[in-house]
């Protein structure tokens, strides 16, 4: 569409010129018809002449021009009644003609030089494709605006229906295995060793049953309750901890003064893990995770970093988008789904602040204070 619209721009552009100067052409043809007539009612001395033509052609002449008379006067003509007699402004029009190095036409006492100058309707024709080019440029960015939100909206009701799909899928299996851990608990009783395992087994259940729930809530809008960050990035460490190497440091912000944000727990929590997850990855079996958390005018902004290998400048535009990973494993989907949480579930903003090769990356996240 924008092809096609920059080579109907330039045929425009080509006409228009074409016609543009056409005019400006008869438009001079017109001048030096008025100067030859003018010439033939003023100095023909014939008393039998007929100057009714002449006559004619100076009273119908509508091209505006200025003359000026041999002592440097100007008078105008064409350009409407108080203008016509405005020095000032004729000879800035004068200065103009010029600084243009047109060429005025000669002729004798009042009118010893004439400076012809294109109508109105020259100059629209001119200015024609411009006015034209800005509107369809209009046009492409509208059309495009269309097209991007049409395609996002379906973006969002493609993933809204896969993770709901998703969520209805894990709750078969996960009503089963909680049947069979009920039955396993009946035959160990008296078994501690099994009982533990059992327990563990438990717990990973309930964990599958916070990932199910995650899911569900993408494409509705989720309930939001009132935490502190801190509590909140707490648990999250706790939780990824148990899961690290042992030689991962984590290094979270602490503070006697709460900082207050609404969000959904569950979809809060899973963006973070996601960023610590993509962290770990990073970093292989040793490093440092951080966090750092100030406020920022009506935002709470909180700071994960990194000690891993880093993100190429290349990528950094792109990890946001469906499908984008540099893992073996996965489908890219990860940071697609935390932007989405961020900015359309809880009205905040999540991008990468900086990130070095070999040294780390630092994501933030913004979030609206709690009132």
């Amino acid at each position: 569409m924008a092809f096609t619209g920059f080579i109907i721009l330039l045929i425009t552009l080509a006409y228009s010129n074409y016609l543009a100067k056409a005019l400006a052409d008869s438009e001079q043809e017109n001048a030096m018809l008025f100067s030859q007539a003018l010439t033939e009612l003023v100095q023909n001395d014939d008393l039998n002449a007929d100057f009714e033509l002449p006559a004619r052609i100076i009273d119908n002449f509508k091209i505006p021009f200025i003359a000026e008379d041999e002592m440097g006067g100007l008078f105008g003509r064409n350009w409407g009644d108080e203008l016509d007699g405005d020095s000032d402004f004729l000879a800035k029009k004068k200065k103009q003609f010029l600084e243009d190095e047109k060429v005025p036409i000669e002729g004798f006492g009042d009118q010893r030089y004439i400076y012809f100058f294109n109508t109105k309707l020259s100059m629209y024709i001119t200015y024609f494709p411009i006015l034209q080019g800005v509107l369809l440029a209009f046009f492409i960015a509208f059309g495009y605006y269309l097209f991007s939100s049409s395609r996002k909206a379906e973006q969002n009701r493609v993933w809204a229906g896969m993770a709901k799909e998703t969520a209805h899928q894990l709750g078969t299996p996960i009503s089963a295995i909680l049947a069979w851990i009920e039955h396993l608990k009946l035959n160990a009783e008296d078994n501690p060793e099994q009982l533990e395992i059992i327990g563990e087994l438990t717990n990973d259940v309930g964990r599958l049953e916070l990932i199910a729930d995650r899911f569900s809530k993408i494409g509705s809008a989720p309930k939001l309750e009132q935490v502190n960050i801190y509590d909140q990035l707490d648990e999250a460490r706790v939780y990824m901890q148990k899961r690290s190497p042992k030689k991962m440091v984590y290094s979270f912000a602490q503070a006697d003064t709460p900082k207050y944000v609404m969000i959904n727990k569950h979809l809060f929590s899973w963006v973070v893990e996601n960023l610590i997850r993509n962290a770990l990855d990073a970093m292989g079996r040793e490093g440092t995770i951080s966090t750092n958390i100030y406020l920022d005018n009506d935002y709470v902004c909180i700071e994960i970093s990194d000690t891993g290998k880093g993100i190429p400048s290349s990528n950094v535009k792109t990890i946001f988008e469906p499908g984008f990973t540099t893992k073996k494993r996965g489908w890219g989907l990860g940071l697609s789904l935390a932007k989405r949480i961020i900015e359309n579930y809880h009205q905040g903003k999540i991008y990468v602040k900086n990130s070095k090769l070999e040294e780390g990356t630092t994501f933030t996240i913004k979030l609206p204070k709690a009132s």
